[in-house]
């Protein structure tokens, strides 16, 4: 009891915010509120997963069969709002949740049984250790969480690579070929694998990571991330 009344008090001195618009939370929301949730650019990606200009982008780099993303990026709106404060801005949970949301969008929209593991594109090992976490992973872990499977880290980065701001298509491409290494490969073999990722601009790093993946032979392999653009 002691320690509730001590959360009570923290919450009036120090009350939660929200990550995008600094309202005061209530107890029911987290990282977000609802006016702000309710405000995302929401994608209709999840309705036409096989036929949309994303997976347009990996036709003949990578063998995927659904390409999603859950939000719409633009420059200077909440989804790029909400990647800066992810990834520059110690907010692990605001991806979970993120992933909360869009698992149980897709589970709402037919997919709960589509899926045996949720795989995140992996940092570096020492990028991951100077940020502190992986803002893919949690993103994922929400998603897999939502859906009631397995988020499972079955790729690993080899070697750090440079930012892909400012590349064109061929050199995020040459950037990313050969980098990533799938890692429990026995357990690979049959399995259907929801690639994930937080951006997506050509496909480049998730085309190498899903061919790195069909070596070992997944009954299928689809891709969504948090946000994506033109």
């Amino acid at each position: 009891m002691r320690f509730k009344y001590w959360e009570d008090f923290l919450s009036l001195v120090l009350p939660e915010t929200c990550c995008l618009c600094k309202r005061s939370l209530f107890s029911f929301e987290d990282q977000l509120c609802k006016i702000c949730i309710s405000q995302l650019p929401v994608t209709s990606y999840h309705l036409i997963p096989k036929e949309n200009d994303l997976k347009i982008k990996l036709l003949g780099l990578a063998p995927v069969e659904k390409v999603m993303a859950y939000l719409r990026f633009s420059k200077k709106g909440f989804s790029q709002k909400l990647l800066h404060q992810i990834k520059y801005k110690n907010k692990p949970d605001l991806a979970r949740v993120l992933g909360l949301h869009y698992g149980y969008l897709l589970k709402k929209n037919g997919f709960r049984n589509n899926w045996s593991h949720v795989v995140p594109v992996p940092l570096h090992v020492r990028k991951q250790e100077i940020r502190g976490y992986n803002q893919s992973e949690h993103f994922a872990m929400g998603i897999a969480e939502a859906l009631e499977i397995e988020c499972k880290c079955f790729l690993l980065r080899k070697r750090p690579t440079e930012t892909q701001t400012n590349k064109s298509r061929i050199e995020r491409w040459d950037n990313v070929s050969d980098v990533f290494e799938a890692c429990d490969t026995e357990v690979i073999k049959g399995q259907r694998i929801l690639l994930v990722d937080d951006v997506m601009t050509t496909g480049a790093t998730l085309a190498s990571c899903a061919i790195s993946l069909n070596s070992y032979l997944p009954e299928t392999i689809d891709l969504a991330v948090l946000a994506a653009g033109n």
